[in-house]
């Protein structure tokens, strides 16, 4: 029995309401003639705001407080959740829907108030306006979509569980995400305000894990894990961490990126007491990579849990080299690991979100031997029908010549290796 697994209190099963953060000890009312400075920090119970998310503060929200911006609840309260509230923020192009006044949105959409601070200015093509908003793109259909394209249901044992790898499984704690990404890969999941929270909904998946000693290493997803209330996290983690034979825990979420105060010091005391506990956030764009982003970044690294990125290659927003190498070594200076770039999933309506495959591939050539190998993540599709994640490197190997190992290397030359036949 390791350290981990003595003394584990386990929290009793939390109720469904939420709880109440604690009070924040100062209040600046925005829009009561005080200006702030270009980079607001206030005490380190709250979180930072930067220029660009207190101007936007001011314009669309004039009567809240810093403290009620800076409150993750907050975030998800003022959540734009139609192209209606969105119009106020942003002028729909030519291609992107439109409200029309008495009719529901066609597709679900929601985006927090500080990512949407993100693409206030922006113009039709903005990187990460294209990532959030909805186009009319979306409801046309291309052969070979699926809404379950990795066939994570065909390998889903019981609820909320995804068991394909043989020493890890996938646990689905929720299906709510604070900001929907419009190449969801569980776009079939999200969208639709549905929780899986709770030990009634939890407890078949958990008992699956406790008998299956195989299992080594959950990865906790979503939905987005992190935007459950503190006592669902407690009560998950303090779960897995008591299996015994569970040796790791890794989180999947984006919240960093699109809700960063969440990352409160509450949060971070509860995270930190079931270490070995690894983070994978999902990034997308150098635009991302805030100064709200990188002080949440720097709570987690702080707290002693490795982070590492998940980036999806999309057409026309980071599908290009020198973007690509601006995230990546953006990224490892604020302590995260670019881990993983994924081709895009082909979910229904993804078709304008997709590259060719020699796009991956291009990035990562221009990416080895230019710079840190840190920067450098592997490239994979996750194979159509539940094949898994499967790595796709260029023609390094050329062949055989003798005994020799042909290789080329980063500047395209070739050189032998005396391989042992």
């Amino acid at each position: 029995m390791t350290l981990l697994h003595q003394n584990l209190h386990l929290p009793d099963n939390p109720e469904l309401s939420q709880d109440v953060e604690p009070p924040a000890s100062v209040v600046e009312r925005v829009g009561n003639g005080s200006m702030l400075s270009s980079n607001i920090s206030v005490s380190s119970q709250l979180f930072p705001v930067s220029k660009e998310s207190f101007n936007f503060l001011q314009t669309h929200f004039p009567d809240a407080t810093i403290n009620e911006w800076s409150s993750w609840r907050w975030q998800l309260r003022n959540s734009y959740t139609s192209l209606q509230s969105l119009s106020k923020v942003i002028q729909p192009s030519d291609d992107e829907l439109k409200p029309i006044d008495g009719v529901n949105d066609m597709l679900p959409i929601r985006i927090t108030p500080y990512y949407a601070g993100l693409l206030a200015s922006s113009k039709a093509g903005h990187p990460i306006r294209k990532t959030v908003v909805p186009t009319i793109q979306e409801l046309s259909l291309q052969p070979g979509e699926a809404s379950d394209p990795l066939s994570e249901e065909e390998y889903s044992p019981v609820p909320n569980l995804v068991h394909r790898y043989p020493d890890r499984a996938l646990f689905l704690s929720t299906g709510f995400c604070p900001t929907y990404c419009r190449y969801c890969t569980r776009s079939h999941m999200v969208a639709k305000d549905k929780c899986h929270i709770g030990k009634k909904a939890w407890e078949p998946a958990l008992a699956y894990l406790r008998s299956h000693t195989e299992i080594r290493d959950v990865i906790v997803s979503g939905g987005d894990p992190l935007s459950m209330p503190d006592s669902h996290i407690d009560y998950l983690l303090a779960h897995l961490r008591a299996i015994k034979h569970i040796e790791i825990i890794r989180i999947g979420t984006k919240v960093p990126v699109v809700m960063p105060m969440r990352i409160t010091p509450a949060l971070i005391s509860i995270l930190k007491k079931y270490h070995p506990l690894y983070i994978s956030i999902h990034f997308t764009h150098p635009l991302e990579l805030t100064q709200e982003t990188s002080a949440a970044c720097e709570r987690l690294a702080n707290a002693g849990m490795p982070l590492g990125s998940q980036t999806v290659l999309l057409k026309d927003i980071n599908d290009d080299p020198a973007v690509m190498k601006k995230l990546f070594q953006g990224l490892l200076k604020i302590r995260v690991r670019p881990y993983y770039l994924y081709q895009c999933d082909p979910i229904p309506g993804s078709a304008h979100f997709r590259t060719p495959v020699s796009k991956g591939i291009e990035i990562i050539q221009s990416l080895r031997g230019f710079t840190s190998g840190y920067a450098v993540p592997q490239f994979v599709i996750d194979a159509p029908g539940g094949g898994g994640k499967i790595p796709l490197l260029p023609e390094y190997v050329q062949g055989y010549e003798d005994n020799n190992l042909l290789l080329k290397n980063y500047k395209g030359k070739i050189f032998k290796y005396p391989d042992v036949i």
